[in-house]
């Protein structure tokens, strides 16, 4: 105990210097908000924070706080390990060429009813817990996102071709939040299995995102994965390319990082990798000025607009202490 202060002393000055830090923060996030009410993000889901029920049940918190700040959110999810579970479960012979799962017809079957019937729904669950918010999409439906074979070794594994927004467009307009679930369609009807991390890069391209989150087990971009000393804090898209033509990149990483490349290449303002497993990294991330992941920016003018998102105005404010 501080010496000379009595209990109720102590708690005092301590619930003080809560509050003080309560509002520090708030005052903090105020330009985030205000920057990113209104405008689209989408959220790759993945990683523990998918499989372990309680950082499920946070994660999808944090989103209907983004909903409820007028934050356009839309997720996209894949299910590995649920679809790994599914194939243990019943037996089912798993066949891999060149380190990727080969989708046979049957195995697709399996896949959908994982990720549309299963996985798609329990997030749905999640959010609607809170209200009706949100409506669970395939990727099939309405032709979302139409899809070629990528190679026809590895049987229904798609090549996405084009996203056709109408749909994602008409429940954001009403206010939903779209869970997408990465199935997509072919010309002939048939459907594919899509790799989720470049499935989410598509949709926020196609839609016009500001902001793509990719939610994972790591902290973030590393220059060297064996030394977690290396994080890195913020990357131009060249750098990041750079980065991914040296061959450096940990083999998990490379699906997120070109599928960031190919967002903000189209458009999308800012691309974040962040850990699911931390609490609310999500909001730590979009909504403070020191985040908690790695940023990527598209442009240079991108990585000084982050400094300050209202401009002049909010930089004095900064400045003043205000």
């Amino acid at each position: 105990m501080t010496k000379g202060l009595s209990l109720c002393q102590l708690c005092a000055v301590r619930a003080k210097d809560t509050d003080e830090r309560t509002g520090n923060v708030l005052f903090e996030a105020l330009p985030w908000i205000k920057n990113i009410t209104g405008k689209t993000v989408v959220i790759k889901y993945g990683g523990a924070a998918m499989v372990d029920e309680k950082l499920r049940a946070d994660v999808m918190s944090d989103i209907v706080l983004l909903k409820i700040l007028g934050v356009n959110v839309v997720i996209v999810h894949g299910g590995g390990k649920a679809i790994n579970r599914a194939f243990e479960a019943l037996n089912f012979p798993v066949e891999f060429k060149n380190g990727q799962r080969v989708t046979t017809p049957a195995a697709m079957d399996v896949v959908r009813q994982v990720l549309v019937g299963e996985v798609n729904q329990d997030l749905v669950a999640a959010i609607n817990r809170h209200g009706n918010l949100a409506v669970g999409v395939s990727g099939a439906d309405a032709g979302t996102i139409m899809c070629s074979t990528l190679d026809p070794e590895l049987g229904r594994v798609g090549k996405i071709e084009h996203v056709d927004t109408a749909y994602l467009d008409s429940l954001i307009k009403n206010e939903y939040i779209p869970v997408v679930a990465t199935v997509g369609v072919g010309e002939d009807g048939g459907y594919y299995n899509i790799n989720a991390d470049v499935a989410a890069g598509h949709v926020a391209a196609a839609i016009g995102a500001q902001k793509i989150v990719y939610l994972t087990d790591v902290d973030g971009v590393y220059e060297d994965f064996s030394n977690k000393d290396t994080l890195i804090s913020n990357m131009s898209l060249r750098e990041m390319e750079e980065m991914l033509d040296s061959g450096i990149v940990d083999k998990g990483m490379i699906p997120k990082l070109q599928s960031c490349c190919f967002a903000l290449r189209a458009g999308v303002f800012r691309s974040h990798v962040i850990n699911g497993k931390t609490p609310h990294s999500l909001l730590i991330e979009l909504l403070t000025d020191k985040g908690i992941g790695t940023t990527m920016h598209s442009t240079e003018e991108a990585l000084e607009y982050d400094a300050h998102p209202l401009g002049t105005f909010a930089s004095r404010l900064s400045v003043n202490n205000l």
